[in-house]
């Protein structure tokens, strides 16, 4: 996987080049022998696997596991993975339902193990399930490789549509975005939160991101985010502030207001 994305220039105007660019980047990234090589071995070998102790026994299939979920950080912690896998979700009190980032229970309900007498591994479409989610998060990888804002605006480009179309209750919706690390710092830089409000109770935490994305965006519901330009607008804002906190600013602020105000098209943004 010795493909490198392109984006060459930051904020927005890398974005709109890496959105036009982004299929045949894609393409060219998981055309290499080596990722290639990994699909095919999960193809063949993935339905066998009927437990999770099998899956992390296989460094191999685990990777991928983790992969198609951003986890890939996780590879050596084999018993935590073995126990998230073994637990399933259906039960309240299982480990993947009491930790904050939700990638883990999304790889937990995805594989079966806990839930079901046969997992999901046997299902004739699993594979390409995992692999797409696989290719998807490993792109996004190499992409933040390059421009981590990138990555992080890719994953709500994602992610936010099926969150905002769900039928859960506004506080649910916004406990999974807190809940994921790649959404709740996309929805920090977009909105000027501090890293420190995830200190705070998690219901204070969802009443300051409804207010600051009111002001800010002018959302009054997550599920205005299932419109595209909504959603653009969110990922521009965060771009954007995203560029100006990495600039050395003159003039008291003068260039960010630039940027933000002549760069940002038909809306503008108040610091």
């Amino acid at each position: 996987m010795s493909y490198s994305p392109v984006i060459p220039v930051s904020g927005y105007a890398g974005w709109v080049f890496l959105n036009k660019t982004k299929e045949q980047q894609q393409a060219a990234f998981v055309a290499s022998a080596g990722f290639q090589h990994n699909k095919t071995y999960f193809r063949e070998k993935i339905a066998n696997i009927k437990t999770a102790d099998e899956l992390v026994s296989d460094r191999r299939l685990m990777a991928i596991a983790l992969g198609a979920f951003g986890l890939d950080e996780d590879i050596n912690n084999k018993f935590f993975i073995r126990k998230i896998l073994e637990e399933g979700t259906l039960d309240s009190s299982s480990l993947a339902n009491k930790l904050s980032d939700k990638r883990y229970k999304e790889l937990s309900s995805a594989f079966g193990f806990g839930d079901f007498s046969v997992p999901r591994t046997v299902l004739s479409d699993f594979p390409e399930e995992i692999l797409q989610k696989y290719e998807q998060k490993q792109f996004e990888i190499a992409v933040g490789d390059v421009d981590e804002s990138m990555r992080l605006a890719m994953n709500a480009q994602n992610e936010l549509p099926e969150i905002a179309n769900s039928t859960a209750s506004e506080n649910a919706k916004w406990f999974k975005i807190i809940g994921s690390a790649p959404l709740s710092l996309f929805f920090q830089g977009a909105l000027g939160l501090p890293k420190s409000i995830g200190a705070l109770d998690v219901d204070q935490q969802v009443s300051i991101y409804m207010d600051k994305t009111k002001q800010k965006l002018g959302v009054n519901s997550l599920a205005e985010l299932s419109n595209p330009e909504l959603l653009e607008k969110a990922v521009k804002t965060f771009l954007l502030r995203s560029q100006v906190a990495q600039m050395s600013i003159p003039n008291n602020g003068t260039v960010a207001l630039q940027l933000l105000q002549g760069g940002s098209g038909s809306f503008s943004l108040r610091l």
